[in-house]
């Protein structure tokens, strides 16, 4: 039972508060808020506008210009449409600019349904897999509870679709274009989550008959046939090969015939993504030290989920040394808070919710990731910054949200916003510092499936 200090004196002197919410307490937040000036007017604002629209300071909006002392040429957004394919389109985003240029093919995409389509059926593997591994866990252990989280879900992480392009490989958005379940997920990901529940029940229900290992891993692979048939109805079948035919911004032809989807990543595209490290602002963890995210390494003898936690000045000093050699950047960031989506405008300083209600929203960074408040909720690309006397003011971003939002696309940040909600961001390992490389080479520390940051 909790103890209070001074409970005892509190009821004598009659002040001790209950613990239920009276109706004396109701008159008395009724006469507060009546005191407050101009209560009528500003609840009358919430009420017809909502939060962002009677919150935003609009003359701060001087100082978003959208002109970047640095900035890397980039073509058309893409458009994720109604699913959480954030990560894979910013990693695919980051290696599409680079080929449109080096071909001369304006505004190429690459399919991101082939690598979805894959990763949807790693994730699925990984959960009965794991299934498997916690056969023998009661019901309400927290390993196995967490397990049936996983399931079918948008998410990844930079690490993941490096992995997948490694096994994979990559095909033109042409040769395996976007299907209405690819645009519009949750009607796939409701009964393909239905399925990997039942499917890791039936496991250990075969456990409980008495099954071997060997048998449970059989009854694995007649339950992932079937998620395979599955994501074939919905996305499509993934080519074996393919031919790559199409004619450049000079209006030349070309025509490279029966390429894998390997061979076309390994010919076309080529890039080394041992060379790219993550780089982390997570100040709710020891600084300096190299962290390993186990649950979300769904692809075995895959990439690592790994990020080096060096802290805010490291994160955007390697950001802006890529930008200046003209490479964009994947970043991770908690996107829903203090943006506006169709002005394309992440900014705390634009939008005044403390000021607009009253109220004390002063928690850090570290405090909004202890408390889960704080998350890294989507990835973009960062295809500018502006800088002022060498320091960051504001950056350019590349969002996979269609053209109709923002500027053709393309968002602002304030680099306030950045202070407060980006993560982490991927960076090659040349733009790092010697200190920095020291911790991304260090032996990662394994992070919980319930860690703020898994």
């Amino acid at each position: 039972m909790l103890e209070f200090k001074h409970v005892k004196n509190k009821m004598k002197r009659g002040i001790f508060l209950t613990k239920d919410l009276t109706k004396k307490d109701l008159r008395q937040f009724k006469t507060d808020l009546d005191d407050v000036p101009a209560s009528k007017a500003l609840a009358r604002a919430v009420q017809q506008n909502g939060v962002l629209k009677s919150s935003a300071d609009h003359t701060f909006l001087k100082n978003l210009n959208r002109t970047f002392s640095v900035e890397v040429e980039t073509d058309s957004v893409t458009n994720q449409k109604q699913s959480g394919r954030c990560w894979l389109f910013a990693t695919l985003n980051t290696l599409r600019h680079d080929f449109a240029k080096k071909y001369k093919v304006k505004d190429f995409q690459f399919s991101q349904n082939y690598n979805s389509f894959y990763d949807r059926l790693e994730k699925a593997n990984k959960m009965l897999e794991t299934a498997i591994e916690l056969i023998d866990r009661p019901d309400d252990d927290r390993e196995y509870l967490a397990m049936l989280q996983w399931g079918d879900t948008d998410g990844g992480q930079w690490a993941n679709g490096a992995a997948l392009i490694n096994k994979y490989g990559l095909v033109p958005q042409s040769v395996m274009p976007e299907t209405y379940n690819s645009e519009k997920t949750k009607e796939i990901s409701d009964v393909l989550n239905y399925k990997l529940k039942n499917d890791v029940v039936d496991l250990r229900a075969h456990y409980q008959a008495g099954a071997t290992e060997d048998e449970l891993r059989a009854e694995k692979k007649k339950q992932l046939a079937e998620v395979y048939r599955m994501l074939v109805y919905a996305f499509g079948q993934p080519p074996v090969s393919f031919d790559f035919e199409y004619r450049d911004d000079n209006k030349k032809y070309h025509l490279d015939r029966d390429l894998t989807p390997q061979e076309f990543f390994q010919k076309y595209v080529a890039v080394d993504f041992d060379q790219y490290v993550v780089l982390a602002d997570a100040p709710d963890h020891e600084r300096n030290q190299n962290f390993v995210i186990p649950s979300q390494n769904y692809i075995f003898d895959g990439k690592q989920v790994e990020l080096a936690n060096v802290g805010l000045k490291s994160v955007k000093d390697a950001a802006i040394a890529s930008l200046k050699d003209g490479k964009t950047v994947w970043f991770g960031c908690d996107v829903g808070h203090y943006s506006d989506r169709q002005l394309g405008i992440l900014a705390t300083e634009y939008f005044q919710k403390a000021e607009l209600f009253n109220i004390d929203l002063t928690i850090n960074k570290a405090q909004r990731l202890a408390t889960r408040e704080g998350e890294c909720s989507h990835a973009m690309t960062l295809t500018g910054v502006d800088l002022v006397d060498g320091q960051p003011t504001k950056w350019k971003v590349e969002n996979s949200w269609g053209d109709k939002v923002g500027e053709k696309g393309y968002f602002i940040m304030s680099d306030e916003w950045f202070d407060q909600y980006v993560y982490e961001v991927v960076v090659e390992r040349k733009y790092l510092t010697a200190d920095d490389l020291k911790v991304v080479d260090s032996p990662a520390k394994a992070l919980k499936p319930w860690d703020s940051l898994s």
